[in-house]
């Protein structure tokens, strides 16, 4: 069988291309679901991982619309951002990839639509007029970007740097962070490391402060030591207070991607990683898209209290 998910997809009509772009996402999650066992599927999922490494801000939604339109790309933008902002130009012949982007406009306060939609809709509100209406998310449009690989001019200073920051300025990172995920951290030595072979661990509740408590075993690597800090905030985070045996095996599979992004996006080396997609089987469409929009938003929280200042 090929997979839908291995295919180069563009969306070329405009009358219908809502429609396609709507229906390239669900047949890759589709066939997620129906070779969940398969090695090509971790491939594939690894390969969406990657993307959203580089689009932590982004949706699952878009960051797979962006792989299969543009599997390598690591910065994007629209036409005239590039122009305008960065004195760069989309190169001649170059074709746009479609993400969605928010509708922000007036909204009314009773149905929560548009304007023009509350005409046509069946709400009566009429307290005030649309021009004093408070804007807010009333839906999504696609919009076309260009990667940075498609277009030339001045170089972008922060893409020339070797790296966002060694990894040893990450571990105090994520000791300090630790407060702001409501999860209590310790580093312990290997003198007093009791968990045999493991490098860290997610336990049950401290009593003091009712948090997940996480510890890892000290070592001289500090790149490995901050891969195990974010592997264990990502157990603290997505399922420490999941009972069921089964539903845990598969949220493991979900703290190994969220720890591959993390790790991804402060540059380490993430290449042991490994995706046992095969816990998922079973799961339909519906509980495959809930945990990429569970990997996806539990990646944004790590990366963005990591980056916001103490």
């Amino acid at each position: 069988m090929t997979l839908a998910m291995h295919e180069s997809v563009s969306f070329d009509e405009g009358d219908t291309r809502s429609d396609e772009m709507n229906s390239a996402i669900d047949a890759w999650v589709d066939d997620l679901v129906e070779l969940v066992d398969e090695a090509q599927a971790s491939d594939e999922f690894q390969a969406w991982l990657d993307v959203q490494s580089h689009f932590h801000e982004y949706s699952y939604r878009n960051t797979l619309l962006i792989k299969q339109q543009c599997p390598h790309a690591t910065r994007v933008a629209g036409y005239n951002t590039w122009r305008s902002e960065f004195d760069r130009h989309v190169q001649e012949g170059e074709s746009a990839i479609w993400i969605w982007a928010p509708i922000i406009t007036n909204q009314c306060p009773e149905c929560e639509n548009s304007p023009s939609y509350h005409e046509n809709s069946d709400c009566e509100y009429d307290e005030t007029p649309p021009e004093e209406w408070s804007k807010g998310l009333v839906g999504f449009k696609p919009a076309a970007v260009f990667d940075i690989s498609q277009t030339e001019g001045e170089p972008l200073p922060e893409l020339e740097t070797e790296a966002t920051g060694d990894a040893g300025d990450l571990v105090p990172a994520l000791l300090e962070g630790a407060e702001r995920l409501n999860v209590d951290a310790r580093i312990v030595s290997p003198v007093e490391w009791t968990y045999g072979e493991a490098k860290g661990v997610c336990k049950q509740r401290c009593p003091m402060t009712m948090r997940p408590r996480v510890e890892v075993k000290d070592r001289d690597n500090q790149a490995d030591l901050a891969g195990t800090l974010i592997h264990e905030y990502a157990h603290a985070l997505l399922h420490f207070d999941i009972e069921d045996r089964d539903e845990r095996a598969k949220r493991e599979v979900e703290a190994e991607a969220v720890a591959y992004i993390v790790g991804r996006y402060f540059e380490l080396d993430m290449s042991g990683s490994a995706f046992y997609l095969a816990a998922w089987n079973g799961d339909d469409a519906e509980a495959i898209t809930d945990r990429l929009g569970r990997i996806s938003h539990t990646a944004k929280e790590l990366i963005d209290t990591l980056e916001r200042p103490c």
